[in-house]
């Protein structure tokens, strides 16, 4: 028996994918979550050692591990690789949405 599918390539952004306002924010609070995870996986870490180490309540440990991310700002979790003693470099990259760029075409096309 044949299954008949589409296959669909995603953006990268799971998010973005799923029609989610703010996508990107969305998308960066889960990476920096997945790194903060990582390290506490690969040094052995509980939460009560993270705590003691990052002086974040291990109750926001247990927020992240489980990606329950919301109460989290992107300088709160940045300052909590700071203190988990992680060099931090970011790059940012810019493009224009489609559905704007497509906008910005239809109206260089009428002024012409």
């Amino acid at each position: 028996m044949e299954d008949d599918f589409e296959l669909i390539h995603g953006s990268g952004n799971i998010y973005h994918d799923f029609g989610r306002p703010n996508a990107g924010l969305l998308q960066v609070r889960a990476v920096i979550a997945a790194k903060i995870i990582g390290i506490l996986d690969d040094r052995g870490l509980s939460a009560r050692e993270a705590e003691r180490l990052a002086g974040v309540s291990h109750s926001e440990f247990s927020r992240l591990r489980n990606a329950r991310l919301r109460r989290f700002t992107l300088d709160r979790m940045i300052t909590i690789l700071e203190k988990l003693d992680e060099d931090i470099e970011v790059e940012v990259t810019f493009k224009p949405r489609h559905s704007l760029q497509r906008e910005v075409n239809v109206v260089d096309s009428q002024e012409n």
